[in-house]
C-alpha cells in the first residue's frame, strides 16, 4: 500500500464517515459502458445526479457538517453555476439558507435554476476567482460560513464519495484508471484521495481545457499560478486557483498524469456522447470523455470517465454542436 499524506488520509477518512450520511441527499450514479470503437470506456453518470452534477455531493457534505443556527443564518458559497446549484440543493433538503456569489458572465441557466431553489444569486467578481475571494471576504466579515467551491476538506470528502461508489461498482481490482476533469481541483482530489487509500495501482488522470489549465499549470510551476485564460466550453473548469488552495498538493501527491484537451475535441466529445449515449452532459464532463478517447482501453484495461455534469447553456450547446 501507498502511504498517503496526511492531508490525503484524513480526506479518505471523512468520505468514508460522511458517505452514509450524503446517501439519503444524493444519487448513486451508475457506472455504464460506453463502446468506443473496438473498445469500451465506463462513464460514471454524475450528470444524472439530482443537481445535474456532482457539485451537490460536496456541497451536502459541508452542510451537513456545519450546524443547524449557522444554516439559518446562513451559508456564503462561491460558484460559477453547479457549486451554487449543489449548495442549493442541499439547504432545500436539509434546511437552511444561503447566498451564492457568481462572476460575471455566468452561466444564466444555472442562475435561473439556483433562484428557482430560493437562494439569493449576487453577482460579484469578473472572474470565479475573485467571486471566491468577495465571497470568503464577505463571511469573515458577517460571521456566516463560507462553502468553497473545492478548498475545504469536507467538500472534497463529499467530492470522494463518487470514489467509493467507483470502487463498489467496478471492484477494488477492477479498474486500471479513472479519467476526471479538473477546475478548482476538489473533486479530482476527493476521489483520488479515496481511491489510492484503497486500490492504489489505479491511475489518477486529471483532464483540463487547454484554453484554461490553472491546475495543471499550477501543477507543474509547484505553486498557485495565473494562466492566460481563453473563453473555453468547459465553463464549469472555468477560472483560477485559490492562493492556498489545500487542492494544489494533493493534486501534485495523487494526480498521475495530466491531458490538456483543445476546444475542438471537447466539442467532438460532446457531440459523441449525445450520438452514442443520448443524453445530454456539459463542457466539463466532455472535457473528460474527450481525454479518454485520446487512449481508448482495447487490451482488457477498465478505464472509468466520471462525467460530472450536464448543466450546458442553450447558446454554449449551439457552439458545441457547431462544428
Amino acid at each position: 500500500m501507498v502511504e498517503l499524506s496526511e492531508l490525503a488520509a484524513e480526506v479518505a477518512r471523512r468520505t468514508r464517515a460522511v458517505a452514509p450520511a450524503l446517501a439519503e441527499h444524493v444519487v448513486r450514479t451508475a457506472l455504464t459502458p460506453m463502446p468506443v470503437g473496438s473498445g469500451e470506456l465506463l462513464i460514471k453518470e454524475e450528470h444524472l445526479q439530482r443537481s445535474g452534477s456532482f457539485k451537490i455531493r460536496g456541497a451536502t457534505a459541508k452542510v451537513l457538517a456545519v450546524d443547524a443556527d449557522a444554516r439559518s443564518r446562513g451559508l456564503i458559497a462561491a460558484s460559477s453555476g453547479n457549486h451554487g446549484l449543489g449548495m442549493a440543493h442541499a439547504l432545500t433538503s436539509i434546511g437552511g439558507k444561503g447566498t451564492v456569489y457568481v462572476p460575471e458572465g455566468a452561466s444564466a441557466v444555472k442562475v435561473a435554476a439556483i433562484r428557482r431553489l430560493g437562494v439569493e444569486v449576487q453577482h460579484r467578481g469578473r472572474a470565479a476567482g475573485e467571486s471566491e475571494l468577495l465571497a470568503r471576504a464577505h463571511a469573515e466579515e458577517a460571521g456566516l460560513v463560507y462553502v468553497s467551491p473545492y478548498n475545504d476538506v469536507d467538500v472534497m470528502a463529499g467530492q470522494g464519495t463518487i470514489g467509493l461508489e467507483l470502487l463498489e461498482q467496478a471492484g477494488v481490482d477492477g479498474l486500471d484508471a479513472v479519467v476526471v476533469a479538473v477546475g478548482g481541483g476538489g473533486l479530482i482530489s476527493g476521489i483520488a484521495a479515496t481511491i489510492k487509500a484503497a486500490a492504489p495501482h489505479v491511475r489518477i488522470i486529471g483532464a483540463m481545457p487547454a484554453n484554461d489549465a490553472a491546475m495543471a499549470a499550477s501543477v507543474a510551476a509547484g505553486q498557485v499560478v495565473d494562466v492566460d485564460a481563453r473563453p473555453t466550453l468547459s465553463d464549469a473548469t472555468a477560472g483560477a486557483v485559490e492562493p492556498g488552495a489545500l487542492t494544489l498538493p494533493l493534486c501534485v501527491e495523487l494526480v498521475d498524469e495530466w491531458v490538456l484537451v483543445e476546444e475542438a475535441e471537447i466539442g467532438a466529445a460532446l457531440r459523441l456522447f449525445i450520438d452514442t449515449q443520448h443524453q445530454l452532459v456539459e463542457g466539463a464532463a466532455a472535457v473528460a470523455i474527450a481525454a479518454a478517447l485520446r487512449d481508448v482501453p482495447t487490451d482488457g484495461r477498465r478505464v472509468a470517465v466520471v462525467s460530472c455534469g450536464a448543466n450546458i447553456s442553450a447558446e454554449t450547446l449551439r457552439v458545441a454542436l457547431t462544428k
